[in-house]
């Protein structure tokens, strides 16, 4: 029996950890052939990863650290390289699963690159398809590449509709833990620090994903998500807050019945199924124990204390790469409020302000939209925001 062919991008992050873990779960080098893993700044774990998987290549992104990567790999027969080039490289190479889990941006052109080889495409990365959702469905298409959504609500959807009448759809509607400050007023949530904002309730995340969980812009890039992974119209996407995170999204259709996929508050479930798609296999997460749980609630969005869901559904009105400019100003503010240089509010005022700068012109371009194009909207509303953020603080 042929091994498969595994590559992690991202594999020292949240997503790429829980992944390496799994891969060990299930045999790790005896049953898997892992061709690349791929991180930044922590080498150490990195070279911990590739040499217990006895990977073909370890990757950091960092130009500057290849010598370091290079002497913690030493004696081990595992390849080392540095810097964009590589990662691309890397990329390239022939795998059966890959998983795509560098955060942000960055995560597009490798993503796209991997996208090109066939195979399985396990995507973490939600700004792939917020930044250019049909260029990366298209690329997939194009070469047989079968998309596994790894966000949890997505991964639900995904599950809820197995099996069933795409045709008979009404609705999807993604759950959301409302993160740290659900019950916080405006005015409390304007002095919340990066540190309030960093402690998520139920979910053990990176810090930037806990922030955007603080903020809702991660369900903000969520609801775009689900509109190019399901092909479903924006009006018919709703977030209902759900605190226990137990229902990780839900399905409606025609007759009325509601398909919900339901599990711990753990990404190895959702990644462990994309891992193993499309079998099921045992993995090492909490069973629910229903009695101990008692009552699971909801309560319904609330797009003024968290403009970034309004802001979703503006940039999906738009179309184009107005996609593009939310998620490069998002990633600028993100960056500006971890450095204490703006306040939580601030945020969504700063992606507000650039959409309304840029937003229009990034709409404008529909046909024939290259990597090259979305990057350039990404310079620009990053741009946008430094200034922006710079003027602030005059």
């Amino acid at each position: 029996m042929t091994r498969r062919r595994i590559s992690i991008f991202g594999s020292t992050g949240s997503i790429g950890g829980n992944t390496v873990e799994l891969l060990m779960h299930q045999g790790g080098a005896e049953a898997y052939d892992v061709v690349a893993l791929t991180g930044a700044s922590n080498i150490a774990l990195l070279a911990e990863q590739a040499r217990a998987l006895r990977a073909g290549i370890a990757v950091t992104a960092d130009p500057n650290r290849g010598a370091e990567l290079a002497a913690a790999l030493a004696g081990s027969g595992i390849a080392s390289a540095a810097g964009q080039e590589a990662l691309l490289e890397a990329a390239a190479r022939p795998a059966d699963w890959v998983m795509s889990a560098i955060v942000g941006s960055a995560g597009l052109a490798p993503g796209l690159c991997a996208a090109r080889n066939g195979g399985m495409l396990a995507l973490a990365n939600k700004e792939s398809l917020v930044c250019a959702g049909a260029l990366l469905m298209d690329t997939c298409a194009a070469h047989g590449t079968t998309l596994l959504p790894v966000d949890s609500e997505h991964s639900a959807i995904f599950q809820a509709l197995n099996g069933e009448d795409h045709g008979a759809l009404e609705r999807l509607l993604l759950t959301a833990s409302g993160g740290p400050f659900r019950n916080k007023s405006r005015a409390e949530m304007a002095a919340m620090t990066p540190a309030q904002a960093v402690a998520h309730p139920n979910w053990d995340m990176g810090a930037r994903i806990s922030v955007d969980s603080a903020t809702m812009f991660n369900k903000a890039l969520e609801i775009i998500e689900a509109h190019v992974l399901f092909g479903v119209p924006p009006e018919k996407i709703e977030v209902v807050v759900h605190p226990q995170s137990i229902i990780h999204s839900m399905v409606g259709f025609a007759d009325g019945s509601i398909m919900a996929q339901l599990g711990p508050a753990d990404m190895r479930g959702a990644i462990g199924f994309a891992l193993n798609h499309p079998a099921r296999a045992a993995l090492p997460v909490e069973r629910l124990d229903f009695a101990a749980l008692a009552t699971l609630t909801f309560e319904a969005e609330d797009p003024v204390r968290f403009p970034a869901l309004r802001l979703a559904r503006e940039v999906l009105a738009a179309g184009g790469l107005s996609g593009a400019v939310l998620n490069a100003a998002k990633e600028a503010a993100l960056d500006a409020f971890l450095a204490g240089r703006i306040g939580f509010l601030d945020m969504a005022a700063l992606v507000e302000a650039a959409l309304d700068s840029i937003g229009a012109e990034a709409a404008s371009k529909r046909q024939g939209i290259s990597l090259g194009d979305v990057m350039h909207y990404d310079r620009k509303a990053r741009e946008f925001g430094n200034a922006w953020v710079a003027a602030r603080r005059v």
